[in-house]
């Protein structure tokens, strides 16, 4: 079985927490599974129901409040005793709203414990009547990032601990480790990180079969896009989706809204763009006008990068010669913005917002983040001119960001240079938001 990070957080949950918890994230990435395996682990008592699969269920969910209500509901279609206890697993709870915004009045009564899972809720709960603040924690879960890739390599500990070394103090690490992490690195942008792709492959190695899996998930996806939104918009998500891979592909990488239709303005798009985003199939990247902190007061909402969730499927649309030329490790093949989408995919699974740079004068940085009260600036590079980043250099000689320390990520082995260091690519896995805890202060009485 995979084994996934988010599992220490459910953990956590179970055993510390009495609030309902929600699972969100896009359609397949394996929250279902991994919710049983924690029931599983935990020895809880679970009864599980699925609001697609069970018709009628959640057309009674919607006005429940009370435990009574729900015991009675529930117990029509469980073919098990609901005790006092018992951990309640709504599934696909995207299709009844109304329960999130009740399951305060649940939580209250505290006869069960609450779990909740389901796609496009960053979609469907958007302005519900009411959030039940105080009651529900919320965890997201994206595809297997790198780090939880390697598990299919049985990666151990002290090579990470070699890795991590490397990472922080900028030194190479022995040449024939970095080849073979290259290598497995090429694998991953072909498989990627959804679970029904990594276990097929784990299972037989057989990238065909990985890749039926990704068009598989491609048409499920257009599928929601065609269920979920306005009928006005349909077309044009459809549309936007579509041309994610050449956008990248473009040397800005920049999504233009031409692409869309000629002469369309953004604010007719821009909804369209919030709601793949919100669902969890897209990754945006916004501009900031300043590389300081923070970030987002210099953000500009118009001017952005859209990635897929998952490299793999970003891969899948490319076609079969794109992942015939990365397994070969083909030198001619660019690889820009592939790169980069893998990149903007780990910074967002290890809990950062992401920016890039664009100014006139100084050139474009590929990404900047907040990272320990500063700004850390990355650029990633996928041919040998790995050194060569002028844009970088200028932006680092501006005093005043003092700017501790930039990344190039790239092919090639690890290497310090001043305040530059040089990453291989696959060191992103160790590219961590910090989590700084407040102070806790003394009051005082008057």
């Amino acid at each position: 079985m995979l084994k996934r990070r988010i599992q220490e957080s459910i953990y956590n949950w179970i055993e510390n927490r009495r609030n309902a918890l929600l699972v969100d994230g896009a359609r397949q990435v394996g929250k279902t599974f991994i919710i049983r395996e924690c029931a599983k682990e935990k020895s809880i008592s679970f009864a599980e129901f699925n609001l697609i699969k069970m018709k009628g269920l959640s057309s009674g969910l919607a006005s429940i409040s009370t435990t009574r209500d729900l015991v009675a509901l529930l117990s029509l279609f469980s073919k098990n005793k609901l005790d006092k206890g018992t951990f309640i697993f709504i599934d696909e709870v995207q299709e009844c709203p109304e329960f999130v915004t009740n399951i305060k009045f649940l939580v209250d009564e505290g006869y069960f414990r609450y779990i909740l899972s389901g796609s496009l809720l960053g979609v469907t709960l958007h302005g519900i009547s009411s959030e039940p603040v105080g009651y529900l924690d919320t965890l997201t879960m994206y595809p297997l990032d790198f780090e939880e890739f390697l598990q299919v390599y049985n990666f151990g500990e002290e090579t990470k601990k070699t890795l991590k070394e490397s990472y922080e103090s900028g030194s190479p690490i022995n040449e024939a480790l970095h080849k073979k992490m290259m290598s497995i690195f090429r694998t991953y942008l072909l498989v990627g990180g959804m679970p029904e792709a990594v276990d097929s492959f784990q299972s037989n190695g057989n990238l065909e079969t990985v890749t039926q899996i990704h068009e598989n998930i491609i048409i499920q996806y257009k599928k929601d896009i065609a269920k979920y939104e306005k009928e006005e918009n349909k077309l044009m998500l459809g549309t936007i989706y579509d041309l994610i891979p050449a956008e990248l592909n473009s040397q800005s990488r920049r999504f233009n809204y031409q692409s869309i239709k000629k002469g369309i303005r953004s604010e007719k798009v821009e909804e369209s763009f919030l709601w793949l985003e919100n669902a969890g199939v897209a990754i945006a990247t916004y501009n900031a006008k300043e590389p300081v902190y923070p970030l987002l007061i210099s953000m500009e909402s118009t001017l952005f990068k859209f990635f897929l969730s998952d490299v793999g499927l970003l891969t899948t649309m490319y076609g079969r010669d794109t992942k015939i030329k990365i397994f070969n490790n083909e030198e001619e093949l660019n690889l820009g913005a592939i790169y980069e989408n893998v990149v903007a995919q780990e910074l967002k699974a290890h809990g950062f917002d992401t920016y890039y740079y664009r100014s006139k004068k100084l050139g474009e940085l590929d990404f900047v983040v907040e990272k320990g009260g500063s700004i850390l600036p990355i650029e990633v590079k996928s041919g040998k001119t790995y050194k060569k980043h002028s844009a970088l250099s200028s932006v680092m000689a501006v005093q005043n960001y003092n700017f501790e320390k930039a990344y190039v990520l790239s092919n090639y082995n690890a290497n310090k240079e001043n305040e530059i260091y040089y990453l291989p690519i696959y060191m992103t896995m160790f590219i961590w938001k910090d989590t700084n805890k407040l102070p806790k202060l003394e009051i005082e009485g008057f």
